[in-house]
């Protein structure tokens, strides 16, 4: 199986290193000109891909937690609020149109002498723009663009986790079935050979040694059967909580050993990364950060900014109502404020630099995740071979002594070390069994929600 070996473009992208020359400040680390070209908000979680498994109950608790989880549903607040900052630094470069109808009233004075009283109404139009000349409004609303995305690939983030989460706690819930079903049936046949042991005293056949080492072995297994079934009962609850539901039972598929084990083609396709939401995430963080900077550094150059009014007067101490406008413009540049703006642009500067170490980051991460759990689908898959080899030769060494000490060849210790091996080889088996298993949905969160047919046969192409 070969490693993913590609995705340089990234790490390229995340490494590159040179002066930038807008003012006032440069930094060693820069943008590269391909962080505009977003690579999309990573793969839609669906459920097709788990049912490689062979499960049937799988897929559709996935589903549930998809469309129940509540962190999932805070995640997709958390994007609507982003989208809504967006709209509202898009609505900031469009122009303030207001109305007002203020009122007056004071005195006037006829010919002779007589006061009167005179109401006036003046409805007015008022409007306004800022012209952007160097483009900080264009910056800022940029970035609040890419924030916006950035939430979306924390949201698919989380809807990636969930998956995972479920997939893997269904996994070890089966795992703990299958525990709780070895623990019954070793229990059983520690009362078939208690019943036997006191049968062999009470006839004198043996002493009581024999009987007490039987029900110590069968009060020392009796116990695995409460602990198995309240570990069931607390995974089922966490199921459950991933669902969004309360507590209660989780229904059963396949047993965990008849789980159909994943295919991975080898030389699966670097791109797959590109779909991974955390790294789409960090990207994005990362253009957000550096139109912030463009919007700060836009702040230190002058802005023109235009106004107009519009109204008529409308009072009672005038004959014909008069119509009023004024037009005008100004222009803003700061001379002094104490280094105030250099140093916001500054600290956008550092902030963009901490974006482009997170970003890079990110991208080594992912090609250690990946790495990782190839090496994982591949050992843990040894392992369960050997421990499957190891549990057949335990369990032919139980049925020779179990013979032995019927026939009164052997003494009944041998046959309690053979059931005690094969009891702790059963259960490692099947937790390197959930092992295996987990080492897969593990790989299928690394590359970012698994591979499809189309990616392998991509490869083969």
């Amino acid at each position: 199986m070969r490693r993913v070996v590609a995705l340089a473009a990234v790490l390229a992208l995340a490494g590159c290193v040179g002066p930038r020359p807008v003012p006032p400040a440069t930094t060693a680390v820069v943008p590269p000109p391909a962080w505009r070209t977003q690579l999309g908000s990573g793969a839609p979680v669906t459920t097709g891909w788990w049912q490689a498994f062979g499960d049937p109950v799988l897929p559709g608790l996935i589903e549930r937690a998809l469309a129940g989880n509540p962190d999932l549903g805070a995640a997709i607040a958390r994007v609507e609020e982003a989208r809504a900052a967006e709209r509202l630094a898009r609505a900031n470069r469009a122009p303030l149109i207001s109305v007002g109808v203020p009122t007056t009233e004071g005195q006037t004075v006829s010919p002779f002498g007589t006061p009167s009283t005179a109401l006036g109404v003046q409805p007015l139009f008022q409007a306004s723009y800022d012209l952007d000349l160097f483009g900080r409004l264009r910056a800022l609303n940029r970035a609040t663009r890419a924030q916006a995305l950035a939430s979306e690939g924390a949201r698919d983030t989380v809807r990636l986790a969930i998956a995972a989460q479920v997939a893997t706690g269904y996994i070890s819930l089966r795992a703990l079935d299958q525990r709780l079903a070895i623990a019954r049936e070793t229990l059983a046949a520690r009362a078939e050979a208690l019943r036997i042991a006191r049968r062999r005293a009470e006839t004198g056949y043996t002493s009581n040694l024999e009987l007490r080492q039987a029900e110590g072995e069968y009060r020392a297994t009796e116990q695995l059967v409460p602990a198995a079934e309240l570990a069931v009962a607390r995974q089922e609850n966490a199921l459950s909580l991933l669902m969004g539901d309360n507590p209660g039972p989780i229904p059963r598929g396949l047993p965990l050993d008849r789980f159909v084990v994943p295919v991975v083609p080898n030389g699966l396709p670097a791109d797959l990364l590109r779909r991974r939401p955390d790294l789409y995430q960090a990207e994005q963080t990362l253009v957000a950060a550096d139109r912030s900077l463009d919007s700060a550094r836009a702040a230190l150059l002058p802005g023109l900014s235009l106004t107009g009014s519009a109204g008529v007067v409308l009072s009672t101490a005038l004959a014909n109502p008069i119509g009023v406008f004024s037009i005008g413009g100004s222009i803003l540049s700061p001379l002094f404020d104490g280094g105030r703006l250099r140093a916001q642009a500054s600290a956008a500067t550092a902030r963009r630099d901490q974006a482009a170490f997170a970003y890079r980051r990110a991208a080594l991460t992912a090609f250690r995740e990946v790495d990782d759990n190839l090496a994982g689908v591949l050992r843990s898959g040894q392992q369960a071979a050997a421990l499957e080899a190891q549990r057949q030769a335990l369990a032919g060494a139980l049925r020779n002594a179990s013979n032995r000490y019927r026939a009164g060849y052997s003494s009944y210790i041998d046959q309690l070390d053979a059931q005690r091996g094969l009891l702790t080889a059963e259960l490692t088996l099947v937790q390197a069994r959930a092992d295996r298993l987990n080492a897969f949905v593990q790989l299928y969160q690394a590359l970012g929600g698994g591979w499809s047919p189309a990616d392998v046969a991509a490869v083969t192409r």
